[in-house]
């Protein structure tokens, strides 16, 4: 018993240890450059590992309760996934598009007939009103300091909410099937080996909410002091994921197979 419960706490700081792998750390930083908040930056991190984590529970609780077999071009496809999503973040970093989807979600002020919310505080309390500015459309809702998603909806918008959750979902898809596959040569019990997965997720969560928050606070405090500088971190880190995700792009592409008619695959 005491040997399961050592193997499972491993679990847990490997974990840890999996949210600083460079691909996880260069999709998170292109997108906690625009943050300009070191608690809003560790939420990203958070979003980031729940994603991730659901994706290695489903594919992982399939491969140890099911035998599932990832076919060779599938697996490999799964990892490519990783490499488009970092080019799109480049992407989507240098142009400048996020600003623009940000608000087109959860725009401040809105074109009539849109809903949006805004926050304000008074008496001590925080408000949330949302609500559109057109007679036929109208909600109006008043969150008391209880209703934390109300507000962080207002302060961040939809779309910063989600990225990163997406994110976390596509990482856990290329790395599911080597977590899995190493936990069942090593516990052969089922419920002991999902058991260590969802460990394995909550250690990437506080891992990846950390390395987040070490990442964001140079932003943050450039942000307002240095704005060139911050523009200069945030197209660098455009360009760092652009190359990196174009590097994995070719070596599962090309190197791998992928693209080729004899591709091969091993998890890693």
């Amino acid at each position: 018993m005491i040997g399961f419960l050592s193997i499972i706490a491993l679990g847990f700081f490997l974990g840890m240890r999996h949210a600083t792998d460079p691909d996880h750390v260069i999709a998170v930083t292109t997108i906690v450059s625009r943050q300009q908040s070191i608690r809003h930056a560790g939420l990203v991190g958070i979003l980031w590992g729940i994603g991730h984590t659901i994706t290695i529970l489903l594919v992982g609780a399939g491969i140890i309760l099911f035998n599932l077999a990832i076919p060779v071009r599938v697996g490999l496809a799964m990892e490519l996934a990783v490499g488009l999503m970092l080019i799109l973040l480049g992407v989507l970093n240098l142009t400048g598009i996020t600003p623009w989807i940000t608000r087109r979600f959860t725009p401040p002020g809105g074109p009539p007939g849109v809903i949006h919310a805004h926050a304000h505080s008074h008496g001590g309390e925080t408000h949330v009103h949302i609500h559109a500015h057109h007679p036929d459309v109208h909600m109006h809702l008043e969150a008391k300091p209880g209703g934390k998603f109300q507000e962080l909806l207002a302060r961040l918008g939809l779309y910063q909410l989600l990225r990163p959750l997406a994110v976390g979902l596509v990482h856990g898809l290329a790395g599911s099937a080597a977590v899995a596959l190493l936990v069942l040569s090593t516990i052969h019990d089922p419920r002991w080996a999902v058991a260590y997965l969802l460990l394995f997720g909550v250690g990437t969560i506080a891992g990846m909410m950390l390395i987040t928050m070490v990442i964001g606070a140079p932003f943050a405090y450039t942000g307002k002091r240095f704005a060139n500088l911050n523009r200069g971190l945030g197209l660098a880190s455009g360009i760092i994921s652009m190359a990196f995700g174009l590097f994995i792009t070719v070596q599962i592409g090309f190197v791998a197979g992928l693209f080729t008619a004899n591709p091969h695959w091993t998890p890693h």
